[in-house]
């Protein structure tokens, strides 16, 4: 009894020691990662601002996306005809770019084209020049340091575009609103304008207004070289990026209170210059028109023949829109209500923003009723609209209906976007 109490009493002491030093042992993992913790934390705190707002809105958006574009496609899976016969060669392509289906699903109609550019030889014959080259010629060299993987190239661009857009896009909204909860509204909107999901596809949207946002702001802050430089990609992104000179221009006639005498305009023009890069750049695409296909406007006989596309007056395009078949008369009313947003909010020190949303509204309006089936993605580039909202929504209360209304009808599109039968958006 005496042993066996010894013996007890010795293993309850080497418990209690291999207790303590457990104790000791989880204290200092605790203690560790307590530390790591307080070090993430300042770390994040010295972030400048906005980065840290910007990144949050960012991955929010692309986490909630790709949950409800999983759950969209997974519903279709055991749904007969899905996909219908016209539509199984893109979802095969699809498949082709990826198993991921988070990663494929951003690849539809323009984004397979843009994927194709990408990868088509420099040398030999080249009969694609329907789309200005910036996006999927920049997708080359990206593709290259990832290994060859172009389509993994186009959407790194396009998430990169947008991140930068959402940093642009607070900075610019400081300038003209005046305020960080103003600008912090207005980039939320931004992400939530009815076909923002479209900037992480693969397509040139989030470039497109990126480089927008980026010469409007640097605008604002006098540096014209600056603009000058991402004007002339701006144009090479898409054609309606050349008509972005003339907003610009008035910004500048503002910043010399609009005096429109010999002298000022003579003074404007010497600091003004580098918007002259902007129709540099589309002449850029023209050139290569010219050196690759033989015709300086090669790619107007490519859009005539591809898509039946003809300028024309876009009035009577947007009016004829409106009384035509339901899908292509909502499309329309959503240009309505972006140019009714537009006029509502005008400021007379904002008219160029105005100019700016008026253009890409009619613009894409002019080349006809070939329009209709990417009109919504079109109205993404009028971000000033954001702006509008942003000021209108001052109000804690009004903020907050029209952040749900704006969620919601993102979510609808999106859906619909993803859906077979549907075609709304292209």
């Amino acid at each position: 009894m005496h042993r066996w109490r010894s013996g007890a009493a010795t293993l309850a002491v080497r418990l209690g020691a291999a207790g303590r030093a457990g104790l000791v042992a989880a204290a200092g993992r605790a203690g560790l990662v307590g530390a790591v913790g307080r070090a993430g934390a300042r770390a994040f705190r010295r972030v400048p601002a906005p980065w840290p707002y910007v990144i949050g809105l960012f991955l929010g958006a692309k986490l909630l996306l790709t949950l409800l574009g999983l759950l969209v496609l997974h519903a279709w899976d055991d749904v007969p005809g899905a996909p219908p016969p016209d539509e199984a060669l893109m979802w095969a392509q699809q498949r082709e770019i990826s198993g991921h289906r988070w990663i494929s699903l951003w690849f539809a109609w323009d984004g397979l084209l843009y994927l194709r550019l990408s990868e088509l030889p420099l040398t030999g014959p080249w009969r694609d020049f329907g789309f200005p080259l910036l996006y999927p010629f920049l997708a080359r060299p990206v593709g290259a340091l990832l290994g060859g993987d172009n389509a993994l190239a186009l959407l790194v661009i396009s998430n990169v575009a947008f991140l930068l857009a959402l940093w642009y896009g607070y900075r610019l909204a400081e300038v003209l609103l005046g305020d960080v909860p103003a600008a912090r509204r207005f980039t939320r909107y931004l992400v939530l304008l009815p076909t923002a999901f479209l900037f992480q596809a693969a397509l040139t949207e989030s470039l497109f207004v990126c480089l927008a946002l980026a010469a409007f702001y640097h605008a604002e802050r006098r540096q014209w070289l600056l603009v000058g430089v991402l004007g002339y990609f701006l144009a090479m992104s898409r054609s309606v990026g050349l008509l972005v000179a003339l907003p610009l221009a008035l910004v500048l006639l503002r910043q010399h209170d609009w005096r429109l005498g010999p002298r000022a305009l003579l003074g404007c023009l010497r600091i003004g210059w580098p918007l002259l890069l902007l129709p540099a750049g589309w002449f850029t695409f023209m050139a290569f028109c010219r050196w690759r296909g033989g015709d300086w406007f090669a790619y107007q006989q490519a859009q005539r023949t591809g898509w039946g596309i003809e300028t024309q007056n876009p009035v009577p395009v947007l009016l004829n829109g409106l009384a035509g078949e339901p899908r292509d008369a909502a499309r329309v009313l959503f240009a309505v209500a972006v140019l009714a947003v537009l006029v509502a909010g005008f400021r007379r020190r904002e008219v160029a923003y105005l100019v700016y949303g008026v253009l890409m509204v009619l613009v894409p309006l002019s080349i006809g009723p070939a329009v209709y089936r990417s009109l919504l993605r079109y109205l993404l580039a009028a971000f000033p609209v954001a702006l509008v909202l942003a000021r209108w929504a001052r109000d804690g209360g009004v903020d907050l209906w029209l952040t749900a209304t704006l969620a919601v009808v993102q979510g609808v599109l999106f859906v619909l976007w993803l859906t077979y039968w549907t075609h709304m958006i292209i």
